[in-house]
């Protein structure tokens, strides 16, 4: 196996960025998911209720904060982008210690990808493996990947929710998808993962999974 693909979302539920390296740190990659989108009253807001969320692209900056359509974070470029996007009472803020939904890493795998027949992009995975066959992913929770010194714990499948079924480019919604993901795969894709040892992970790494 080795690592197919590295994908960074410094700002949760904007478009992500592609890498080729990048530093794996104990809580997941450094940059990813910097930033969020809460209302006035702190409420969250995602693509899940606001699609268009996903047409903002992000990338981390030299200080490892968002850039938003290529200019920092708390600019009113960055901030008006959010608002035209989903709606006037929504801001751009530091994530604070709550980052992630659940786990540090999501791992997708070339073989489930396949066998789906969907775009990857759609699970938000930040490391994509090539070389897998099928489904094998799916009996890998409680063991590890190795990336060079890097050790990722394989936690759980991913329970999928309704951000799948929003094309990554059109941004378009196709319900059966998530219908797929439910029927066929007992709702879950894609692994949860979390950092058991740092170090820093390029595209073309051997993985070896132990």
């Amino acid at each position: 196996m080795h690592v197919a693909e590295l994908w960074r979302y410094p700002v949760k539920s904007l478009r992500g960025e592609a890498l080729r390296s990048v530093d794996v740190l104990p809580d997941g990659f450094r940059g990813d998911r910097r930033c969020q989108v809460r209302t006035s009253d702190g409420s969250l807001i995602t693509a899940r209720t606001k699609p268009q969320l996903l047409g903002i692209s992000a990338a981390a900056g030299d200080d490892d904060m968002p850039l938003v359509d290529g200019v920092p974070w708390h600019s009113d470029r960055a901030q008006d982008a959010v608002r035209d996007a989903a709606g006037d009472a929504v801001h751009l803020e530091p994530s604070g210690e709550r980052r992630f939904d659940e786990t540090h890493l999501m791992v997708a795998t070339d073989g489930a990808v396949a066998h789906i027949g969907v775009d990857r992009r759609r699970f938000r995975p930040n490391i994509v493996l090539g070389g897998v066959d099928g489904l094998a992913e799916r009996e890998w929770p409680g063991r590890q990947l190795a990336i060079g010194d890097v050790l990722i714990d394989v936690d759980h499948l991913c329970e999928r929710c309704v951000m799948t079924t929003i094309d990554p480019d059109t941004l378009e919604l196709d319900p059966d998808i998530l219908r797929r993901i439910n029927s066929d795969y007992d709702e879950l894709f894609a692994l949860n993962c979390n950092v058991a040892q740092p170090g820093r992970v390029s595209v073309g790494d051997e993985v070896r999974l132990v």
